[in-house]
C-alpha cells in the first residue's frame, strides 16, 4: 500500500490554495464542501475563483506565495503552472509537517486528492496512487451508478438510532446482526424511495422489539424492465433486482435482463399469451400480497413501464388496500424503445405534432376503439397488441379518412438482437403481417413518420441466425 487512506476533519480549519487557475478552482470546491477555511494566494483569479472571493467564500490575496505563509494553514495545495514554485511550496510544507498536494505531481506530495463518490455523511474515496488519476475517475463513475443517492439519509437514520441500539444489545454480535438485519431490510429501500416517516417507524419497531434478528414487513417492488434492451434499465430497477427475495416476472421480460436479477431470489413466471395465462390477474395481485406479508421482498417485473398497457395499476390497487408497501420503478415503454431502435421519431415538427398509445387488445377481446380520433393527420398511433387486430385495424383507419397510402411500420422484439422491422403502408398492412409471419411482441406503428426510418435507421442488429427478415419495405 503506497498510501494510507484516511479522512481528515478540516471543518472551520484554515487551508491554503496557491493558484488562481481552474484547477485550483476545483480543488478549492472540495475545501469548502468539507467547511474549511480557504485562503488562495494568486495575483488573479479564474472567474470561478473570482466569484467566490467577491461573496465572501474565501480570501484572496492577489500576490505572490511567500514562504511566511506555510505558517498557519493545516493543509496545502499547490496549484501553479510553475516547478519551481510548486517544489518551494511541497518543501516548506513537508518541513512544517503539513499535509501538502501538488496537483499532478506525486513525488511533491505527502497526500494525494482521491476521485470521491459523496453520499455525505457516506463517502467512498477511489486513488490509484496517482498512477492513472482518469481510471479513478472511470471507477468513480461506475461506483455513482450502482449507488443510490439515499445512502446519506440511510446513515443519518442509522445513527439517529445508534444509541438505542446499543443500549437496547449491550453483546457487540447482537448489534452487528441486528443492523445487517436492518441495512439489508425493506427499511432501506423505503429510505430511498422517500418514505423515511414509514423507515424510521419500522425501525423504532425493531428497536422496541429487542430481537437481533429482527423481523420487518416486506414491500413490492413493481419495476418496468423496458423493452428488451438491458442497456435500458434503470438504476433503480437493477438495484432492485439485485435485492430481491422473490421475482414475480411476465412473458414480455427478456432472458438477458432476467440474468441481472439476483441470483438466489425465487423466480415464480406469471406470464400471458393470447388466450393462455399461467396465472389469472387476479391471482398474481393476490401472490403479491401474500409474499409480501410474508416478510419478503417481491420484485414485480414487467415488460416496458407497468403503468403503460401493464396492469400495474391493477396490482397496487390492492397493496394499497391490503397495506402493503410499494414502490414503482418506470421503464422504458415498448413504443418509446422499439421506435428508436427502428429509427422512427414518434414526433416530429414536420410530421407529427401528438402521439397516441392504443391497446389492440381490449378486455372484453374487442376492438372497438375510437376510430375518429385515432384517424386523424399530422398524429402517430401506436398500437400495442395490435397483430391479431390488423385487419379491423386497416379497415376502420381507412374507413374513417386515413389514406391507403399512410405509413406504417412494425417493430417485432425491438431493441434486442432478434429486432426485425418491415415498413409499408395501411393498405399492405394485413398482407405484410400474414407473409411475414410477425409473431408477439410486435408493435405497429402508423403515421408519416414512419417515412423517416429511411434517412435515420441506426440499429441493425447482427443476427447469430441467417435467413431471418431484420428490416426491409414493402
Amino acid at each position: 500500500m503506497d498510501f494510507l487512506p484516511i479522512f481528515v476533519n478540516i471543518r472551520q480549519q484554515p487551508c491554503l490554495v496557491i493558484g488562481g487557475g481552474a484547477v485550483a478552482a476545483r480543488k478549492v470546491s472540495l475545501l469548502l464542501k468539507a467547511k474549511a477555511q480557504v485562503t488562495v494566494i494568486a495575483p488573479e483569479l479564474a472567474r470561478e475563483l473570482a466569484d467566490m472571493a467577491e461573496s465572501g467564500e474565501i480570501t484572496h490575496l492577489a500576490r505572490d506565495f511567500a514562504s511566511d505563509d506555510i505558517n498557519t494553514p493545516v493543509l496545502v495545495i499547490a496549484a501553479t503552472d510553475d516547478q519551481a514554485v510548486n517544489e518551494t511550496v511541497s518543501q516548506l510544507a513537508k518541513a512544517r509537517g503539513i499535509p501538502v498536494n501538488v496537483v499532478d505531481n506525486p513525488d511533491l506530495c505527502s497526500f494525494i486528492m482521491p476521485s470521491i463518490v459523496d453520499r455525505s455523511p457516506v463517502q467512498i474515496a477511489i486513488s490509484t496512487g496517482g498512477a492513472s488519476p482518469v481510471l479513478a475517475r472511470m471507477i468513480r463513475t461506475k461506483l455513482e451508478g450502482c449507488i443510490p443517492a439515499g445512502y446519506g439519509r440511510l446513515a443519518a437514520l442509522v445513527d439517529g438510532f445508534r444509541q438505542q441500539v446499543k443500549a437496547k444489545f449491550k453483546n457487540v454480535e447482537e448489534r452487528r446482526t441486528f443492523w445487517e438485519g436492518v441495512l439489508e431490510s425493506a427499511v432501506a429501500e423505503r429510505v430511498f424511495a422517500g418514505r423515511e416517516d414509514e423507515a424510521r417507524d419500522e425501525l423504532q419497531k425493531a428497536v422496541d422489539a429487542g430481537e437481533a434478528n429482527a423481523s420487518f414487513q416486506g414491500e413490492v417492488y413493481l419495476v418496468g424492465a423496458g423493452p428488451g434492451d438491458p442497456d435500458l434499465l434503470t438504476f433503480r430497477a437493477l438495484r432492485l433486482m439485485q435485492a430481491a427475495d422473490v421475482v414475480v416476472y411476465d412473458r414480455l421480460v427478456s432472458p438477458a435482463i432476467r440474468d441481472l436479477v439476483r441470483r438466489d431470489a425465487e423466480m415464480i413466471y406469471v406470464g400471458k399469451e393470447r388466450d393462455k395465462h399461467t396465472m389469472q390477474q387476479e391471482n398474481i395481485n393476490e401472490l403479491l400480497v401474500r409474499l409480501a406479508k410474508e416478510g419478503k421482498r417481491v420484485l414485480r417485473l414487467k415488460g416496458g413501464d407497468p403503468f403503460i398497457f401493464g396492469r400495474g395499476g391493477e396490482e397496487i390497487e390492492l397493496l394499497a388496500q391490503e397495506g402493503v408497501a410499494f414502490q414503482v420503478v418506470p421503464g422504458i415503454t415498448a413504443a418509446a424503445g422499439c421506435a428508436s431502435y427502428a429509427g422512427i421519431p414518434l414526433t416530429h415538427r414536420d410530421y407529427s405534432q401528438a402521439c397516441v398509445f392504443v391497446t389492440g387488445h381490449l378486455k372484453d377481446g374487442t376492438i372497438d376503439l375510437n376510430w375518429p380520433a385515432l384517424a386523424q393527420p399530422n398524429q402517430t398511433v401506436v398500437f400495442y397488441m395490435g397483430l391479431h387486430g390488423a385487419p379491423t385495424l386497416c379497415r376502420e383507419m381507412m374507413a374513417h379518412g386515413l389514406p391507403a397510402s399512410t405509413p406504417v411500420a412494425l417493430v417485432q422484439k425491438g431493441t434486442t438482437p432478434e429486432q426485425k422491422t418491415i415498413v409499408g403502408s395501411l393498405g399492405t398492412l394485413d398482407e405484410i403481417v400474414k407473409t411475414h409471419e410477425f409473431k408477439p411482441p410486435t408493435l405497429i406503428i402508423v403515421g408519416e413518420v414512419v417515412r423517416l426510418r429511411e434517412k435515420l435507421e441506426w440499429f441493425n442488429p447482427d443476427r447469430p441466425q441467417g435467413g431471418a427478415v431484420k428490416s426491409g419495405n414493402w
